[in-house]
């Protein structure tokens, strides 16, 4: 039985044919090539993809093939309009799956549900914005509507919509962060003082290792691949720990190096590639630290004492901890043998400056907060954090999801925030903790929440337990989702619905104050100018920050706010901004500066924002995570024709996978020991003996995958998905580890 992978390098001339098909497959030539060119430069529009930061000199086609997947959409000539919904009803479209819709177009026109009829039907404006304002204005609580936010949503959109929400009175805002890096910025917060990355994308140019947990960055994030690609070059050790074996850790070809392209030769990237078992990287750092330690004992030096007792509180407790952890038992649970783990402390002993990169192959799971404290507790030994080179990555996905975060969109908002909004508002903010993305539907299921206002995204296909979050939101008086496609949350409806569109990130956006552009702060809390330059996709369509404008304008017959002024020109917005968020003085000027400008980062300056006035190793047991006889553990994973929940084509180029997602990739043992064969159709079970959720019919693909693991795409398998199974502290669904069984589907 052969595993099922691409042997050719990432990247390269497929990746030109994949991205040039897209563009003609979305009748997009002109428009797309056009956008193109001026995507992530400095007086173009910001990718609507991934967060990755852009070059300080960045090349004239700066893009990736996601990045032109992303644009080939939001470009395509094809139209979601009035006819479209006279001819299918909400009933015949939720019978099409996510990649139909997605391939319909883009939406032109705001919709509301005719609950008669079953059908979408066409609605002014002005009347949307009053069914919003009296559905509002009739809640007995301002708790009783949540504000749900995506991540590709701009800065500007983003601070006005929780200005609405708060002057409303709630802080209810659910958003994408809840579902990726939420343990992220809880675990760095408690160990650093601040919940972002520590590293700039120079340090990338500058590290002598570069350490890659639980990441995909060939499909998720490719421009994170020229980066890698020329660290290596240069002699920078990398080493990746992920369960699957992904092509662009292993090999990569920079498809616009004509030379490497046409040969086909690719750079190797990963220096040593392990894998752990699903769940087992907390042990394997553990393996890792008591690797560096044990060497310590041998050798003195090898750690930086003066840092550890300058900066640093808990050591201590922490090396206690990892000495009374036997090889044994981390070689149990991390899948890995001791030789290896040594092999990683090597690496690690001898370089000099440092980055860790992590993505949500570490954030979705139980332990997730502590495996990335022990992520920051490696680092802290040798002083790999705030000097050149070195440093911490939590790889964003959507392209502004942490600038969205910046400007207030958190259920638990800073007394700082909250302070200088009202004072700079006029208003009194509510301080009561607001709902998470897993509270909130509990709410809606309980009936606590009557209204949701979506800001872009999927909610219904990117949460956990499908079935009981598309009850929940059936519960609501009212839905709203404002978006540029058609996705299977239009409807998945409350007893009204609205579908409002927006204009997306390569349109100009214009208001009474001319052609405005937004802001998007990256994963590495650059923060720059992104300004549209192609012709609407239909004369309807209204900006983000209008459409919150007139929501707000609407439901809010008090307010002292000028909502009207601010949209109509994006400047005072800033200014605005700027008198809430001490970090963002001189807005307006510096984001004239090509490629922005750097928000700064205090555990990068070494200052240590935490309750000790120090980085705090902090200390955790290892988890228990035995599955039992006929038992996998299940990650979910995005295939490479697909952005989150936006599916671009049914095919998986570097895992070998052509025209087809319900798939389960499995180890060629496990296939053998269950009976299976490679090609048999099985449902994917969990909760069994609980309450029984199945992903139905899925073909077994043999990879390189450990014992005892799975993996399938979301949003297919997030039915699987309890939603009671949460990482703690950070309430994150633990998408990446879902105790399951398959069972033979009888033909």
């Amino acid at each position: 039985m052969k595993e099922r992978h691409t042997t050719s390098p990432a990247g390269g001339f497929p990746a030109l044919v994949s991205s040039l098909r897209h563009i003609l497959h979305e009748k997009a030539l002109y428009p797309g090539t056009r956008a193109l060119l001026r995507m992530n430069q400095p007086r173009g529009f910001d990718c609507p993809g991934c967060a990755w930061p852009d070059p300080s000199n960045p090349s004239v086609v700066e893009f990736c093939e996601n990045g032109v997947k992303a644009v080939a959409a939001e470009t395509t000539r094809k139209k979601v309009d009035r006819s479209f919904f006279k001819q299918y009803s909400v009933e015949e479209l939720l019978k099409k799956d996510g990649y139909w819709l997605e391939q319909q177009g883009r939406l032109t026109e705001p919709m509301w549900l005719n609950a008669a009829t079953g059908h979408y039907e066409p609605i002014s404006w002005e009347r949307a914005f009053h069914l919003i304002g009296e559905t509002m204005k009739g809640l007995s609580d301002p708790d009783e509507a949540v504000f749900y936010t995506s991540g590709r949503t701009s800065n500007e959109a983003a601070f006005l919509y929780q200005l609405f929400g708060r002057e409303f009175g709630t802080n209810n805002f659910p958003d994408c962060s809840n579902m990726c890096h939420e343990s992220s910025g809880v675990a760095l917060i408690e160990s650093i003082g601040i919940g972002k990355g520590t590293v700039v994308l120079e340090d990338f140019d500058l590290a002598e290792a570069i350490i890659v947990i639980g990441q995909n960055p060939g499909t998720n994030h490719p421009r994170m691949l020229t980066s890698l690609q020329r660290a290596r070059k240069r002699g920078c050790e990398i080493v990746t720990l992920n369960p699957l074996r992904e092509r662009g850790l292993e090999s990569f070809v920079h498809p616009q190096h004509v030379g490497q392209t046409l040969l086909n030769r690719g750079t190797p990237i990963s220096t040593l590639y392990l894998q752990p078992v699903i769940g087992g990287d907390l042990a394997a750092l553990k393996g890792i630290i008591k690797g560096v330690l044990e060497e310590e004992e041998r050798n003195p030096g090898q750690i930086d004492w003066d840092f550890i007792h300058r900066h640093t509180t808990g050591f201590e407790i922490m090396r206690d901890d990892i000495l009374a952890t036997s090889w044994q038992e981390i070689e149990r649970q991390s899948g890995l043998s001791k030789a290896d783990i040594i092999r990683v402390c090597e690496i690690y002993l001898r370089s000099g400056a440092t980055i860790a990169c992590w993505a949500m192959g570490i954030t979705q799971h139980t332990h997730a907060v502590a495996t990335i404290q022990y992520i920051v507790n490696l680092l802290l030994l040798k002083g790999n954090v705030g000097r050149p080179g070195a440093g911490l990555c939590p790889v964003r996905g959507h392209s502004n999801v942490q600038g969205d975060r910046t400007m207030g969109i958190t259920e638990n908002p800073s007394k700082e925030f909250l302070n200088a909004l009202g004072k700079a508002f006029q208003f009194a903010p509510p301080e009561k903790h607001g709902y998470n993305t897993v509270e909130a539907i509990k709410a809606m299921y309980e009936g606590k929440v009557k209204v949701f206002i979506g800001m872009g995204g999927n909610f219904a296909a990117a949460t956990p337990d499908s079935a009981y979050t598309e009850a929940a939101l059936r519960k609501c008086e009212l839905t709203v989702h404002i978006s540029t496609k058609l996705n299977r949350s239009h409807l998945v409806t409350g007893k009204q619905a609205l579908i409002l569109p927006c204009l997306g990130r390569t349109e100009i956006d214009m208001q009474r104050g001319g052609p405005q552009k937004v802001t998007t702060e990256d994963s590495m809390s650059m923060v720059h100018a992104s300004e549209g330059t192609n012709k609407p996709a239909s004369p309807h369509l209204l900006s983000e920050p209008a459409i919150v404008a007139c929501m707000a304008i609407a439901s809010l017959p008090h307010t002292k706010t000028d909502w009207k002024a601010l949209v109509s020109n994006y400047d005072l917005i800033r200014d605005r901004i700027e008198e809430v968020l001490p970090d963002f003085k001189g807005y307006n000027e510096r984001i004239k500066k090509p490629g922005g400008f750097y928000l700064g980062n205090s555990a990068r300056e070494r200052i240590w924002k935490t309750k000790s006035g120090k980085a705090n190793f902090i200390t955790a047991p290892l988890p228990h995570l035995e599955t039992g006889p006929g038992k996998l553990r299940l990650m979910t994973i995005r295939s490479h024709d697909q952005y989150n929940t936006t599916i671009y084509g049914l095919n998986d180029r570097y895992r070998g996978v052509e025209g087809e997602r319900k798939v389960v990739f499995l180890n060629t043992e496990d296939i053998a020991t269950l009976g299976l064969r490679e090609g048999d159709r099985v449902d994917i079970v969990s909760g069994a003996g609980q309450v029984e959720r199945a992903a139905r019919g899925f073909r077994i693909v043999p990879y390189a995958i450990p014992r005892g693991c799975a993996a399938a795409y979301f949003p297919e398998t997030n039915v699987l998905v309890p939603l009671d199974s949460v990482a703690e502290k950070s309430f994150t669904p633990t998408s990446k580890f879902v105790v399951v069984e398959l069972r033979r589907v009888s033909s």
